[in-house]
């Protein structure tokens, strides 16, 4: 392969400028090459052969006699420079760092003749072709007199030649001082000479580089056959002798928490797992690698090993992210009190809050029985007051106990014709257990057989004695229905209140505790909650329980959005990735990343905490365990409108377990029953329980096709009552629900002087005018209700069948909405 061979190169060898070159290529070539631009073998044969002809000589006895005197060459003004046809010869100095690349001379021409050179040269050189026919032009100016002999230099190298004369080497050629002569005459030249020395250069470049490396490994290694030849290894028991001698001398400082495994103590002085088994069995202790041991047997250990212990102090996760720092009393503001209205059943708690609030509320109850935890926030004057309203019936004592757990002030609803009663005695402990204030309000003054004397003479049996009696228990009548004593009531809410000293601290971080969660369809989870200390904003981060989210919208009582809630406010917010429990308590935190790894943790604690309590067999319970072999489980799957009501009938129901019959509720959600819940409850032969709620109709058929046995409940007690009923033996309702049609509201009416009628369309079955309606909204149920009128155009019809269009107006609901479900049924008497 031919070496490059670039422009300034050949200028500098022809002893030419740069420009001469690149002229003379550009002239027959019509390219512009550079002084760095390499040229290949036709562009090489093209310049030598151009300053040839520029240089050709006539005769060369000039130049032959000039070098047989003194054998040196007087130095021209350009340099000589004669083409030789067959191979170009090129001198240098040896002491040069670079060789010029030989080339090619230009081919032969045919129209040149052959030349016989006079004198000794004709043995000596071979013929060569004259570059123009019959003349031979002297290669550069005509030679001078020489000005000053030029001594030749022992350590120049010339190209290797045949044997001459002395005296006589016509081959001969001497560079100058400024540059290099070439001297192309010589027929012979060896290129493997040169070659063999570009290929020494490449391969010392490269064994440079890898001496270099070499030197390095060589370094490093003779750092290690440093040592003394006579040294030797040094044992087992030598190495720990010295190890202990290190440790005794500098003794290291190690942090030991409250439980710590044998091989994380031993990473932690230093020392291997043997060693520290060693010491534990000395000191009476027997413990594997992976046992855990405590923090006086570890520092026991740890002396032993000359090293000082300091207690670990591990900071999870919460102490991380959740501030649970006191407060201190000047950053502690007034806040409203919190109020709950606690009592037995249909005593008059949503009656008595609904005269306060001037709000209809007992209308949307079932039965006038409160479902489910409401929170709202009352003025009074200047005054703030929220008031929690609690269920009444038994199965909701989770629930009120959460509803006490949050409060400042309980208010004890008893009928003054009823008395104290079952649930009455339940609030009472629950009262006294979170430790707030009492003010009885005895209601229903307005009725002929209220006594209010008798019930503050059974208040006295539980250790509430009435101030008129002087006690420290308030007990003001009222009446919910007339409005009386509502005013003496609200007074000594405030006056409790400010007793009591109630402050909080708005400028940190948001705590409190949710009141109330349920699953919607189209906002996803929602959550009541009642901000306790902090504020609230919309943005935060929070943790509820096993929940996590960032709050995406707030609404306070009334409905309205707003963007932040401070302490004693209800507010309901959407954006957690789940339904909270009711009572868990919700922090505000910074840390997104650590939030989620915080719920994980107690997710992974809750389920083994289940796990547990449901597999875990040990001696005292070992025969309990063999006896319920032959036990009859009833499988319960229970679905409800919100998170609360599923844990009331989920206890309520597991309470029911005797000793033939044991209740297991397999599962138990928030929302509409779906198909999985179907698919769950035929695989495990379970029924379903539905609190609020309806099927799906994809749900409703598979329960159909399966057998699965699904109960509708809108009455809490009804359900207990009914499942107990079964468990015993002795289920025989006396009526049934019997389902006619359903229909689906396309439009909404509404007509003066007759109210809201809803335009629908039959889609399966029949709507009659005898049926009672069930309004479903999202698989919720909203109310039930009858009909008051239907008609087909303007003609009043008794029934309407699938397919067509109806007017339908009920009684009482109004707030129906397009895609509402309108379930047409009738109870009917049926005997075994």
């Amino acid at each position: 392969m031919m070496m490059k061979y670039r422009v300034h190169e050949v200028a500098k060898d022809l002893n030419i400028p740069n420009k001469d070159v690149i002229d003379t290529l550009e002239k027959y070539t019509g390219e512009t090459k550079k002084h760095m631009t390499a040229l290949d073998e036709n562009e090489l044969d093209l310049v030598f052969e151009t300053f040839t002809q520029k240089n050709s000589s006539e005769n060369l006895d000039v130049y032959f006699a000039q070098a047989n005197r003194n054998e040196t060459v007087v130095e021209p003004e350009k340099p000589d420079v004669i083409i030789q046809p067959e191979k170009p010869a090129v001198h240098a100095p040896a002491q040069q760092a670079r060789e010029p690349r030989p080339a090619k001379a230009p081919a032969a021409q045919p129209s040149r003749a052959p030349a016989q050179p006079q004198g000794t040269q004709t043995e000596q050189k071979p013929v060569r072709k004259a570059v123009k026919p019959g003349k031979i032009t002297p290669v550069g100016p005509k030679p001078t007199p020489p000005k000053a002999p030029v001594p030749p230099r022992p350590q120049q190298s010339t190209m290797q030649r045949r044997p001459q004369p002395a005296n006589t080497d016509p081959n001969a050629a001497i560079k100058r001082t400024e540059g290099r002569i070439v001297d192309t005459r010589a027929s012979h030249v060896e290129l493997d000479k040169y070659n063999e020395k570009y290929d020494r250069l490449a391969s010392e470049k490269i064994n440079t580089a890898n001496t270099v490396q070499k030197q390095k490994l060589t370094q490093r290694s003779s750092q290690y056959r440093g040592k003394p030849r006579n040294s030797r290894k040094e044992t087992e028991s030598e190495r720990l002798r010295r190890i202990a001698l290190e440790r005794k001398a500098k003794p290291i400082t190690i942090q030991v928490p409250e439980e710590i495994t044998v091989g994380e103590l031993a990473l932690r002085l230093k020392a291997t797992a043997a060693e520290v088994i060693k010491k534990l069995m000395a000191l009476g202790v027997f413990a594997a690698v992976n046992d855990t041991i405590d923090f006086d047997t570890a520092t026991l250990v740890a002396m032993e090993f000359h090293a000082k212990v300091e207690k670990e102090v591990v900071v999870t996760i919460e102490e991380q992210i959740i501030d649970d720092s006191e407060d201190v009393d000047d950053n502690l503001v007034p806040r409203a009190p919190v109020v709950v209205v606690m009592g037995h059943v249909d005593h008059g708690k949503t009656s008595l809050l609904d005269a306060i609030r001037h709000a209809n509320v007992t209308a949307s109850e079932a039965g006038g029985i409160t479902q489910h935890i409401g929170a709202y926030q009352v003025k009074l004057g200047d005054r703030d007051v929220t008031f929690l309203d609690t269920p009444g019936h038994a199965a909701f004592t989770t629930m009120r106990a959460r509803g006490a757990q949050v409060t400042d002030i309980a208010v004890l609803v008893v009928a003054a014709d009823d008395g104290i009663m079952p649930q009455t005695i339940e609030a009472i402990h629950h009262a006294k257990a979170a430790e707030v204030s009492i003010i009885v309000a005895i209601n229903k003054m307005d009725k002929p057989g209220a006594n209010p004397q008798h019930v503050m003479e059974q208040l006295t049996e539980y250790d509430l004695v009435p101030e008129e009696w002087g006690g420290d228990t308030p007990c003001i009548p009222v009446s919910a229905v007339k409005k009386t004593g509502i005013k003496d009531l609200l007074e000594m809410i405030i006056l409790t209140a400010d007793m009591k000293e109630l402050k909080a601290n708005p400028d940190r971080a948001a705590k409190g505790t949710v009141i109330e969660a349920r699953l919607d369809k189209g906002r996803g989870p929602i959550a009541t909650m009642l901000v306790q200390n902090g504020t609230l904003r919309t943005g935060d981060i929070i943790v509820a329980g096993t929940t996590v989210g960032r709050v995406r919208a707030m609404t306070n009582a009334d409905g309205r959005k707003i963007e932040e809630a401070g302490p004693s406010v209800p507010v309901e917010i959407t954006g957690l990735d789940d339904v909270p429990t009711g009572g868990d308590i919700f922090n505000a935190v910074s840390d997104e990343r650590l939030a989620r790894e915080l719920v994980d943790q107690r997710r992974t604690e809750m389920k083994e905490e289940r796990f547990n309590s449901r597999t875990k067999v040990t001696l005292d319970n070992l025969f309990d365990q063999m006896k319920q072999g032959d036990m009859k489980e009833l499988q319960i799957i229970v679905k409800a409108d919100v998170q609360g009501s599923v844990e009331a009938v989920r206890q309520s129901l597991e309470k029911l377990s005797n000793e033939e019959v044991r209740v297991n509720v397999i599962h138990g959600g928030v929302g509409a029953i779906s198909e999985s819940d179907v698919m769950l409850a035929s695989a495990s032969n379970a029924i379903i329980v539905g609190f609020n709620v309806r099927p799906d109709p994809v749900a409703e058929e598979n329960a159909k096709r399966d057998g699965v046995d699904m109960r509708l409940y809108r009455i809490i007690y009804d359900c207990i009552d009914e499942i107990e009923s079964a468990m015993k033996g002795m289920l025989a309702p006396k009526f049934r629900e019997l389902a006619l049609g359903k229909a689906e509201c396309r439009e909404v009416y509404k007509i003066t002087n007759v109210g809201t009628i809803v335009g629908a369309h039959v889609t399966t079955g029949k709507i009659t005018r005898a049926a009672q309606i069930r309004v479903v909204r999202d698989g919720i149920v909203i109310t039930e209700d009858k009909i008051a009128s239907l008609r087909r155009f303007k003609d009043d019809v008794k029934e309407v069948a699938e397919g067509y269009d109806c007017g339908i107006g009920l009684e009482r609901f109004n707030d129906i909405k397009q895609g509402d479900i309108l379930e047409a049924f009738v109870m009917e008497e049926y005997k075994d």
